[in-house]
């Protein structure tokens, strides 16, 4: 269900928290380092960049997006599987596990991060990003619009994504024995083209309720969305403003 080419659209707004998530990572030289929904991969490059002697993973649950990430050149020391988030098994314990804009769809956070830990060798470093704005008037647009009668029956079982408070995440880690460095950041897009907040969501969230629809019910389903995302999001000469939060996490085991 997901689009490599789609989901690119904005693409600089998408890439700069997993640079500010990895400028907080401190790990000199690490064997194994891991990406999960690594996408099309662009990102994990950007590992073995900065990490040229370990031995990177980037997994993604999407086939198109790992596609696209092998066709793309990459070093021997790269590998990219089709894997589950939470139940891809590295081939040797993690000194860096980073996972940007990918866990929010993934259940239960508690379990997650407790599986995610496991997975890290001594002293490894676990770092997240997670998109945190699920209320806002994004989110509640597609929700009326889901519960609508012609889409409610269709639509009741896909999926959506789900952010935790920062406090629950930080105290989950610390539990679990790492240290905690957890902060929120909130962007203000200013996004360029006719119906940019629409154009962003049919890059990410939209893509499970459409491929619940048919094509008719998809058109039909972003008629009656779109109107209501240009109110709630009126565009400028200069772009449409667009807030974002995003919560970030830097946990490191104990050795």
């Amino acid at each position: 269900m997901w689009d490599p080419k789609q989901y690119s659209h904005f693409r600089d707004e998408r890439k700069r928290p997993f640079f500010e998530l990895l400028a907080r990572v401190d790990v000199d030289a690490p064997s194994h380092v891991a990406d999960l929904g690594c996408g099309t991969g662009d990102l994990t490059r950007v590992l073995t960049e900065r990490w040229q002697e370990a031995r990177v993973y980037g997994v993604d649950s999407s086939s198109a997006m790992v596609e696209e990430a092998r066709r793309r050149p990459s070093s021997e020391s790269l590998r990219f599987d089709v894997a589950d988030l939470a139940g891809w098994e590295p081939p040797a314990p993690l000194d860096v596990l980073v996972s940007n804009a990918a866990l929010h769809w993934v259940p239960d956070h508690g379990a997650l991060l407790r599986r995610l830990v496991e997975k890290l060798a001594p002293g490894g470093v676990l770092a997240f990003q997670i998109p945190a704005n699920f209320d806002a008037p994004s989110h509640r647009h597609i929700d009326e619009v889901r519960a609508l009668p012609r889409f409610a029956t269709k639509l009741e079982s896909v999926r959506r994504g789900h952010a935790g408070p920062i406090e629950v995440y930080e105290s989950l880690l610390s539990d679990l024995g790492l240290t905690v460095d957890a902060w929120e950041t909130t962007y203000l897009h200013v996004l360029p083209g006719e119906d940019a907040v629409l154009e962003w969501l049919l890059g990410t969230t939209l893509r499970p309720v459409l491929a619940a629809l048919n094509p008719e019910e998809g058109r039909a389903f972003l008629d009656t969305l779109r109107p209501l995302l240009r109110q709630s999001y009126p565009a400028h000469a200069r772009g449409t403003p667009f807030r974002f939060t995003r919560r970030f996490v830097v946990a490191r085991r104990g050795r």
